[in-house]
């Protein structure tokens, strides 16, 4: 069976890559801010499209296979595809909001874990082991040799945690992203025998693990979007565009390509030229 084909991009197309990641970071840094206790999820998806409209960028998001919305807002055991609407957040409640912006054409993916209010510690810990597997996976993408180095970082760091055992979900993975939101390679977030296809410049990949504080059983709510953990234990997002160009790799849709958190990594980003 042959393989779905990875478009690979010019510089100039990761450049306006680029833009769009710029731009969901700006809607990004809003919804983040307007997620507290009393506001809707309705409401944080307003302020995220109010932004892109400000920008002038498209959402890739509304419209997608129908989604009615700008983001996705999931919501203690609601793992990805929550749809936003009139559900109240509460002091404690974590919030995993992804979204995307289109610039001429071209594509950016990005998602955040927020806890409202309170965070149970337990919350917190998930949060920060997601956030950083992520950032574990964006290291193996400028180390590594294959798409499969990927998820096998990410997962040699999560099982590395000391504490609780969380689990990382198999059903959602990351994807290629370019021209369109959703691309070929497929992205594991874990270890496998498949190597999957060679790391090369002109790849952008959204890098997404979703952890859980209990099993990676989900079943889909009868909207047709919303996946929630069977047990009701809750769950965690965390995603950025990375392009890898002839020079290294760079975060789109982090403000510093991802300095910071890659430094610690050994990996040192590089502006698309």
């Amino acid at each position: 069976m042959a393989q779905p084909r990875i478009q690979y991009k010019t510089n100039a197309q990761m450049r306006t890559m680029r833009e769009a990641g710029l731009v969901l970071i700006k809607a990004l840094d809003a919804a983040v801010a307007a997620a507290r206790p009393g506001i809707t999820t309705a409401e944080i998806d307003k302020v995220f499209a109010a932004v892109l409209a400000e920008e002038g960028a498209v959402s890739n998001f509304l419209g997608y296979y129908d989604f009615p919305a700008t983001i996705c807002t999931s919501v203690n055991e609601e793992v990805v595809h929550g749809i936003p609407g009139g559900r109240v957040l509460a002091d404690g409640d974590i919030i995993s909001i992804d979204g995307g912006a289109i610039v001429d054409g071209w594509h950016s993916d990005s998602a955040r874990t927020v806890i409202v209010g309170t965070a149970d510690p337990e919350d917190q810990r998930l949060s920060d082991v997601t956030e950083t597997a992520m950032w574990h996976g964006i290291a193996a993408a400028a180390k590594g040799r294959f798409v499969g180095d990927i998820g096998a970082a990410i997962d040699d760091y999560v099982s590395s945690v000391p504490g609780k055992p969380l689990g990382i979900l198999e059903d959602y993975v990351g994807h290629g992203i370019g021209s369109e939101m959703h691309q070929a390679p497929d992205v594991l977030n874990y270890r496998t025998s498949h190597r999957g296809p060679k790391l090369k410049p002109g790849m952008c990949l959204a890098i997404e693990p979703m952890l859980v504080r209990g099993g990676i059983e989900t079943v889909t709510l009868e909207d047709d979007w919303t996946v929630v953990t069977t047990d009701g234990a809750r769950s965690c997002q965390w995603e950025h565009t990375v392009a890898i160009h002839d020079k290294g790799i760079w975060v789109l849709t982090a403000p510093d390509g991802g300095a910071s958190r890659l430094a610690p990594l050994g990996v040192t980003p590089v502006p698309v030229p």
